[in-house]
Parts: C-alpha cells; structure tokens; sequence
C-alpha cells in the first residue's frame, strides 16, 4: 500500500511496538534499525522477540535510553570474529571470505555466544554417549549478565515479550514482563535453535526456539483488539524473495529462508482477513499501521550466513537495518482519511515495496 507511515516520536509508549524476529547473526540487523529508529526519537513500548530478537530486546529494554544503542554495539563488537581488514573485491572473495567466517565460528565457537560440547556431534559414533546438540550456549547467560539490567528489564519502562516453543507439545510459549518476572534463562530459551543448541528447562517445561514454527512473533501484539491506534514495526531476518537458485548453496539458503519466513506471511495473511472482518464490525475501531521491514541478503552471503560473524558481514547487516529505518522513515507523516483499519507495509531491503 502506498502513502506516508505514521512514525513519529508522538506515537511513543505504549503506541509503538517492535517485534523483532530471529536469524542469529543476522541480528545485526535488528541493531542498526534501532540505532536510526533511537536518533528519530522512535522509542517502543512493546518488544516482542524471539531468539537474536529476544536478546536484542532485552538489551534495549534492560538498559537506559542514551545507553541502548552502546550497549548493542558491544555486544555485536564482542560477536564479531576480528580478522584483519574487510575485503574490498564484492562476489567470489567476499562469498569465500564470508564462508570462512562461518567455518570458524563452527569450527571453534563464539567465546560470548556458544562453545564445543561433549559429546555433541561425536554422540553420532557407535559406542559415544546421546547428546541433544552440537554447541553449549551457556555462555550467552554470562553476556546477558554483563549487558542486561534485569531490575529495569522487569521494571516496566518497556514492556518486553520473549517467544519460546514447548519441545514435548509444540505449543509456543510467551514470557511476558507484564505478567512475570522475565530471568537471563527466558533469552537462552528462546535462542536454543536445535540441533545447534540445547533445549532449556524453565518451570517444568522444556523450550527451545520458536524459529520452525513461528520466527516473526507477531501473535502477541495482535492477541487482542488494541486500546487506540497502534503502530508495529516487525523486522524478519529471513525473506521470501530471491533469485533463482543456481548453485547447491544457493538451494539450502533458499530452503533456508523459506523455513524461517514462511510463518510470517501466514500470519499478515491471517491479521488482514481478522480486520476485515473488524471493520465490519466496528469500522470506527484503534486502526493499526503494520510495518513489516524484511533483511534482504546480499548475493556474497551463503547457506550458513546465520552462522557468518565476520567484522564486513556484520557492519553491512548494521547497515542495512539503518538504510530501511531511514527509508520508512522519509514517508514519515500521518495518513488520511482512513480505508481500514489495518494497513499493513512491506518493505524489502532499502525500504523497497513487497
């Protein structure tokens, strides 16, 4: 749909959500969106994350405004593998220098992120131990503690929603600091991406990442009818548009992206013909402007650019979330008279209509 997007700081708490999906080293993304959203003076009231999302929004959440954006950078600073200067050559270098990166990060961990675990992928030999994963996350607990005020986290300035999925039902599963008391073990759940990493054990449940059944959690902003009008911007890691395939590796990023992004065109499929029906109903009703900003990849980035932490793959991520804030945000503006009550806006990559 064409015309300007309601996005301007008046619109702030609790008018502004933010839902912010999963991808892993992706997650760069997310942080620089946030950093061009931070300078317009767009803060939200409402994050909603799952995996990477999940511990972006609580880095945001669980610190002070003018110390939001810092501490998102150390975080990404202290993810990044420093490997000497960036290529400058684009295609086949980069698409090697990009796959050597993930190697490595495979290969030897991410000292703040994951490490090896015992047995991990040996438990695949005859004779070793069952095991549930390849990596051990633990280390995420230690970086959450160092980067996340847990105290202003649950204190209610933002609130914040983490997505996990029941392992033995299947049935997702919402950590809402409205509601309770949201602890480091709530992020690891949510980032537990099986086989990578291990499930967790929270209350008697055991939970992993909501990324195969539901990547972008939108459910729970549009759980229930909305007070007064209400902007969301959704940032997905995963797209549905890309070229053909024509390499082995461009087929499983393909197959790829389809797993994770599918989910979410489902559910803006779903929340149209829901307010159709509202506007029926109550045509004078909150109207609702749904931002869905989608991280298109470049053609150097592979399969395993979930796993890609390199200092040139990372800064172009960080990036490519200011470039599509900064192109919402040049259609900032109020719209008119209303059609609907749900407007919902696609943008990929650059802030390119979808």
């Amino acid at each position: 749909m064409s015309g300007p997007l309601p996005l301007d700081p008046s619109l702030n708490d609790p008018a502004f959500a933010l839902v912010l999906g999963g991808g892993n080293a992706l997650g760069a993304y997310h942080a620089g969106a946030f950093e061009a959203l931070s300078e317009r003076g767009l803060l939200p009231g409402w994050i909603v994350g799952a995996s990477v999302g999940a511990v972006t929004g609580a880095i945001i959440a669980g610190n002070a405004p003018e110390d939001r954006v810092a501490r998102l950078r150390r975080f990404w600073d202290e993810t990044r593998q420093h490997t000497g200067p960036d290529p400058a050559i684009p295609g086949r270098p980069r698409q090697v220098y990009n796959g050597l990166h993930a190697l490595a990060a495979l290969a030897w961990g991410r000292p703040n992120l994951f490490r090896h675990r015992w047995p991990g992928l040996w438990s695949a030999l005859p004779f070793v131990p069952n095991d549930v994963a390849l990596f051990d996350h633990g280390p995420m607990l230690d970086t959450l503690a160092r980067l996340v005020d847990f105290e202003r986290l649950n204190g209610g300035e933002i609130r914040f929603t983490v997505a996990c999925v029941d392992l033995a039902t299947g049935e997702e599963v919402l950590f809402d600091s409205a509601r309770e008391r949201i602890r480091p073990e709530h992020i690891l759940a949510s980032t537990a991406i099986m086989p990578a990493f291990p499930p967790v054990a929270i209350d008697g449940r055991v939970l992993c990442d909501a990324g195969y059944t539901n990547n972008l959690p939108l459910d729970p902003v549009f759980a229930g009818e909305p007070e007064r009008d209400l902007v969301c911007l959704a940032l997905e890691l995963f797209s549905l548009r890309a070229p053909p395939p024509a390499s082995l590796d461009a087929v499983l990023e393909r197959a790829n992206d389809l797993i994770f992004a599918s989910a979410g065109r489902r559910t803006l499929a779903a929340l149209d013909r829901e307010y159709a029906l509202r506007q029926q109903l109550r045509p004078d009703g909150p109207a609702i402007t749904l931002v869905h900003s989608v991280y298109q990849a470049g053609a150097d980035e592979l399969a395993a650019k979930s796993f890609d932490y390199s200092p040139a793959s990372i800064r172009d991520r960080w990036e490519a979330g200011r470039r599509d804030v900064a192109a919402i945000s040049a259609r900032v503006g109020r719209p008119g008279p209303r059609e609907r009550r749900l407007r919902v806006v696609s943008l990929h990559g650059s802030g390119e209509p979808g």
